[in-house]
């Protein structure tokens, strides 16, 4: 059979279970009652500790099922009826969460990306625009600007992009919210210069990513300032994003902010992707583009794809041209030596 679980492991960053520590934390207290819906002592104390690493002793924290819940309930809970969100075009709200922001009622507001990203130019540029368009009323209202950091190409915003992009937002009376989905594998980043403080400092709300990160599921939004949005309890549960089992989110959390494991945990996907990197380069391989984080783009011949996956999972990109294919390998927490090893060897005997 060609099940990924029998392929080498790098078709996504959440292909495996969750951290030891998580699982060890939940043995634990399995046979422990505790109330439902988030009321409980551990997820309190999950809050906490994230508000203390995000220097926000004044916000919020709310912990939801997973990333596309939370994108969905984030923006539909901050935009007004009429107004929409800007993104990039390549990013997740725009093309992989299967139309879920506009299904809420809000349209994407698609601006064309640089190595995933957006300027503060562009952005300015387009509010400006919108602005000084006589048919304004008749058009969707820009009220919110959307990152993700990560990108979806595994680019990086740098620490002047971010605060430039703030002021941008705060001039034009916008919001702004990022996206962690994969924050631990930008935190573990040499590269990266955005920590939780300046993000908190910067962004009306954005979340920290759990599902990709090492949890069994869960991601935790953060708002910087208390009742950024009224009654989000409730709104998560109009969602469906509320679990009742709520300690198993605050658990999870709880444990990955502790002793800085969340910002430790992405180190081992990043230290692989960067030895897969190098291997691609020396075996003549041409990169899409460099990436810094987790996830390593390839343009591969079509010939050798029917061999690859007969060995390795991998993610299809998009076509580079008549002949060639860019492919995704991604790393994560639970990548093993031994599984980076074969596919360097893989890579090294492939004939292109």
């Amino acid at each position: 059979m060609n099940e990924h679980h029998y392929l080498l492991p790098f078709a996504s960053d959440y292909m495996e279970g969750t951290h030891p520590a998580i699982l060890k934390k939940m043995m634990e207290i399995n046979h422990t009652p505790m109330p439902g819906y988030g009321a409980d002592t551990i997820s309190h104390r999950a809050a906490e500790k994230i508000l203390a690493a995000c220097h926000a002793p004044e916000g919020e924290v709310h912990f939801l099922i997973g990333g596309t819940q939370t994108n969905a309930t984030v923006i539909d809970a901050i935009l007004a009826s009429y107004q929409g969100v800007i993104a990039a075009d390549t990013g997740h709200i725009s093309v992989h969460e299967a139309g879920a922001i506009e299904f809420g009622g809000h349209k994407v507001l698609p601006l064309p990306h640089k190595l995933g990203k957006l300027s503060p130019d562009q952005i300015d540029a387009f509010l400006k625009n919108f602005e000084q368009d006589g048919n304004r009323d008749h058009m969707v209202m820009p009220g919110m600007v959307y990152l993700s950091h990560p990108t979806e190409y595994g680019t990086l915003y740098t620490a002047d992009e971010l605060r430039a992009i703030h002021r941008i937002c705060q001039e034009h009376h916008i919001r702004l919210y990022l996206d962690g989905a994969r924050l631990a594998y930008a935190l573990a980043c040499p590269e990266n210069e955005l920590d939780l403080p300046l993000i908190a400092a910067c962004c009306d709300a954005f979340y920290i990513g759990g599902t990709k990160c090492g949890t069994l599921f869960g991601e935790a939004v953060v708002f910087p300032k208390k009742n950024t949005v009224p009654h989000f309890f409730t709104i998560i549960k109009q969602h469906g994003a509320l679990l009742a089992k709520g300690w198993l989110l605050g658990l999870q959390f709880d444990t990955l902010f502790t002793d800085h494991l969340y910002q430790e945990i992405g180190r081992p996907a990043i230290e692989a992707a960067d030895r897969i990197r190098e291997a691609l380069k020396a075996h003549h391989y041409q990169l899409f583009f460099p990436t810094p984080t987790n996830q390593i783009f390839a343009v591969m011949p079509d010939p050798v794809l029917p061999e690859l996956e007969k060995k390795v999972a991998y993610g299809f990109w998009e076509k580079y041209d008549e002949n060639h294919t860019v492919i995704r390998f991604a790393t994560s927490w639970a990548t093993r030596t031994e599984d980076t090893e074969a596919l360097i060897a893989i890579l090294q005997k492939l004939k292109h």
